[in-house]
């Protein structure tokens, strides 16, 4: 993501630089003097947006996950539309140059404000975003990690009546809840135990002991699948 970064940031210097060219070369009210207190403020107020939304474009692109890059797309916006939000007021107060340094000031402080509490809850967003997807990769790691397991030794079943029983195995766990829990640890053990013995049996091709195993595993499966429900 850096590269897009860079990118990114080769806008924004091109970008800066034609805000100060116009705002130097473009003549101010006829009589009247360009480079008032209003005009300072209005052009500060920018350039200061431009840096924050510089900074910001730097956090939302310095993770080269992919992931994390698309839940920051939400803090980039957020800044792009404080600068432009910015562009407008402090535009004004440049413009307007007659207008009063006080007005000037607490117009620019209130878009300011506004800009800074949308960046927070934004950023806050992507944390609890973040921290939402890590903890449901944990939760369902378990029957995502059993399911490729089941589905590698239909592959490695070599006698029909053991890839059968091997696919029963298979779709059962596929179509269980995938949500984990601390109440679920004991049967999800039992399970987890019953796999590594079917998983012995498919390859020592003991059929009878598959067939027992498979039914074994499909009732452990049955009551983790009850227990899910009654956890909801």
């Amino acid at each position: 993501m850096k590269k897009i970064f860079k990118v990114y940031s080769l806008i924004w210097v091109i970008l800066l630089v034609l805000f100060n060219v116009i705002s130097f070369v473009s003549v101010g009210w006829a009589g009247i003097s360009k480079y008032t207190p209003s005009f300072w403020i209005g052009y500060t107020f920018i350039t200061a947006s431009f840096i924050g939304q510089i900074v910001c474009a730097y956090f939302a692109f310095k993770d080269d996950d992919i992931k994390k890059t698309f839940y920051n797309v939400s803090l980039i916006s957020t800044s792009y539309t404080g600068l432009i939000l910015s562009f407008v007021v402090g535009g004004l107060c440049m413009i307007i140059s007659p207008l009063s340094y006080w007005v000037g000031i607490i117009l620019c402080a209130i878009v300011l404000t506004i800009n800074i509490i949308a960046v927070i809850k934004a950023s806050a967003a992507i944390d609890i975003v973040s921290e939402i997807d890590n903890k449901v990769k944990t939760k369902t790691f378990f029957i995502k990690s059993l399911t490729v397991d089941a589905e590698s030794l239909i592959a490695r079943a070599k006698n029909e009546t053991i890839k059968a029983e091997c696919k029963k195995v298979y779709e059962t766990v596929r179509y269980s809840d995938p949500m984990s829990n601390d109440a679920l640890t004991s049967v999800e053990s039992d399970i987890t135990i019953k796999f590594s013995k079917f998983s012995e049996a498919v390859i020592s091709e003991d059929s009878e002991t598959v067939v027992t195993l498979a039914d074994e595993i499909i009732i452990l499966l049955g009551d983790r699948s009850k227990k899910c429900k009654l956890l909801k």
